[in-house]
């Protein structure tokens, strides 16, 4: 069995967690944190830890295993470092949209959308983890995607016409993409007051959760959930209001 260490890395700070940790540990993050820095900084916070594998949740286009393009709100210098070198065990990097989707997971066909500063978006689809990139797609009069449901449409249009095209954009996106149901993350989601029919609310461990199933066979995924769930689960869409059937938990 594998002893995972998590790396979700964010703008303000960086969570660090681990399968046994129910609270993860932040360390300050910001315009200066460059790659050599984020593992210098991990390594001292997490000195005595036991892991052989990390997982990296990557706040940018992640290709091929590696960050496609400098981040927006760091320093430099994590296109080209040795991750696997610094930590000294396998590394996989994956976008943090993508991350929170692998965790939110409970089955079936799901689409993530993250409502962030922009729109952070994912699918999973029986197990199988599919990154996109959905943001900066055309959606109404000229403008992108993310310039509605994103931090700039909630600013400009104002609360109550921002949930309205959150709405609009979750319907559009889950018929498109065939999802059998949504889950909104991102700090912006909190805000929606209520969320449309198929669609639940993300929780705040699934970045972590999902960094752990990231070494998980895609079968090995699809069966855990659906055997054990969550410790989050809700009601699969469409069926709000009922029950969720007894699950007997076996080993995975």
């Amino acid at each position: 069995m594998r002893h995972i260490l998590v790396l979700d890395v964010g703008g303000t700070n960086i969570k660090i967690s681990t399968a046994r940790r129910k609270t993860p540990l932040k360390i300050p993050s910001g315009k200066d944190m460059t790659a050599a820095r984020m593992a210098a900084g991990v390594l001292e916070a997490v000195r005595g830890w036991k892991y052989d594998a990390v997982s990296i949740g990557y706040p940018g286009a992640v290709k091929h295993g590696r960050p496609a393009h400098e981040p927006h709100n760091l320093s430099g210098g994590w296109m080209r470092f040795n991750y696997e070198k610094a930590f000294g065990v396998p590394v996989k990097i994956v976008n943090d949209a993508a991350m929170q989707a692998l965790g939110a997971y409970q089955g079936g066909r799901m689409l993530f959308l993250g409502l962030g500063t922009g729109l952070g978006s994912a699918l999973v689809v029986e197990g199988i983890l599919v990154p996109l990139e959905l943001a900066h797609l055309p959606y109404h009069r000229g403008r992108t995607y993310e310039d509605y449901v994103g931090t700039r449409g909630l600013i400009w249009l104002g609360r109550r016409r921002w949930t309205h095209h959150v709405h609009a954009v979750v319907a559009l996106l889950k018929a498109g993409l065939q999802a059998d149901y949504v889950v909104l993350g991102g700090g912006q989601s909190k805000k929606l007051k209520k969320v449309p029919p198929g669609v639940r609310l993300g929780d705040n461990r699934d970045a972590i959760l999902g960094g752990l199933r990231l070494w998980d066979a895609p079968a090995h995924r699809q069966r855990r959930t659906l055997v054990t769930g969550s410790a989050h689960s809700a009601a699969l869409p469409g069926r709000s209001g009922t029950k969720p059937r007894r699950r007997t938990t076996r080993a995975a």
